[in-house]
C-alpha cells in the first residue's frame, strides 16, 4: 500500500475512499495536473498551479487549498514516499454532498487527492523514436473550452490511444473539427518544417501544456496552424509533456527524413532550458 494525500492528510491508497455520489467519479467534474518530480521537488510548479487555477475558474470549481498543498501535502508526500525522481498527480474535483443531478448545488465538499509514482515515463532523444498515426476515431473540439483544460474526462485521448495501439503505433495525432492538427493523445506536438520548429496554436485545440509553454518561451518553437499535409512533409517531429520529451521516427508509416534536426534542437534546448531541461 502506497501513501497518498487524501483531503486533509496522509493515508494509504487503500484508505482513500470516495463517496458513491462523488462528482469527479460520476461526471468527470474535476481537473488534474501531472507534475514531474526531480531531486525531490515539483518541476514547473508555478505554471501547473496557474493552469489548474484557470481551469477552476472555467468550470466554476472552488480553488484548491494552495497553502495546504504547497506547505504540507507535497513535502509530506515526497518525504513519506522517499520520492527523488518521479511524477506527481494532483486531482481536484467538485466532490460530493449535494443532491443528485447534473447542475452542482454549491453544497458539495471538494475532493483533493495527490499521488506520486516512480519515474516510469522514459525521456530523451537517445531513446528509440516513436511511431505516430493520425486518429480517425475522434477529433478535438477546438471550440470547446474543455480543450484547454486537464479535465478528468479523457475520452478523446482514450479513443485515440486505443486506435494507435490497434495499429501498432505508440500514439495518435488528434485533428480538430476543421481538419487541422491539435496534439497527440497525451502530448504537445512539434514539427520541423522548412527550417522552423512549429506547434499548433491553442485556438486549434492544442492543450496549453506547461512544457509546451516553456519551449515556446525559450524560442525553441513557434505557433502555426498545421494540417495533415504538414505531417506528411515534416522533416522531424518531437512530442512533449510534463514528464518527457521524445523524438518521432515515423508518422502514418512514413520514416521522418531529418533526425539530425532533433539532435540540433536538443542541443539548443539543453542550452536554453538549463536545469529545467526535460531530457534527464
Amino acid at each position: 500500500m502506497a501513501p497518498v494525500w487524501f483531503q486533509n492528510g496522509l493515508c494509504s491508497d487503500a484508505d482513500a475512499r470516495l463517496p458513491v455520489s462523488e462528482r469527479g467519479f460520476l461526471l468527470g467534474d474535476g481537473l488534474f495536473e501531472t507534475i514531474r518530480i526531480r531531486a525531490g521537488q515539483p518541476c514547473l510548479w508555478s505554471a501547473h498551479r496557474q493552469r489548474l487555477t484557470h481551469g477552476c475558474d472555467i468550470l466554476g470549481l472552488p480553488q484548491p487549498p494552495w497553502d495546504v498543498i504547497e506547505e504540507q501535502a507535497i513535502p509530506a508526500l515526497i518525504i513519506a514516499t522517499q520520492m527523488g525522481h518521479g511524477s506527481m498527480r494532483l486531482t481536484w474535483t467538485r466532490g460530493s454532498g449535494g443532491p443528485r443531478g447534473l447542475l452542482p448545488s454549491g453544497q458539495e465538499t471538494p475532493t483533493l487527492l495527490i499521488t506520486v509514482s516512480p519515474a516510469a515515463t522514459p525521456s530523451g532523444f537517445a531513446l528509440p523514436g516513436l511511431s505516430l498515426i493520425t486518429a480517425t476515431s475522434t477529433r478535438r473540439n477546438e471550440f470547446s473550452p474543455m480543450s484547454q483544460l486537464k479535465s478528468l474526462n479523457y475520452g478523446d485521448g482514450l479513443l485515440a490511444r486505443r486506435e494507435a495501439a490497434a495499429a501498432g503505433a505508440d500514439d495518435a495525432v488528434l485533428l480538430n473539427t476543421q481538419g487541422r492538427v491539435a496534439e497527440t493523445s497525451i502530448a504537445s506536438l512539434f514539427l520541423y518544417l522548412d527550417g522552423r520548429w512549429l506547434t499548433p496554436p491553442v485556438s486549434d485545440g492544442a492543450l496549453p501544456g506547461v512544457r509546451r509553454q516553456q519551449i515556446l518561451a525559450a524560442g525553441l518553437a513557434e505557433e502555426a496552424p498545421l494540417t495533415p499535409a504538414s505531417l506528411a512533409s515534416a522533416g522531424a517531429m518531437v512530442v512533449s509533456n510534463a514528464l518527457s520529451v521524445r523524438q518521432v521516427a515515423r508518422c502514418d508509416g512514413r520514416l521522418l527524413p531529418d533526425p539530425q534536426a532533433t539532435r540540433r534542437w536538443e542541443e539548443l534546448a539543453r542550452d536554453r532550458l538549463g536545469t529545467e531541461t526535460p531530457f534527464d
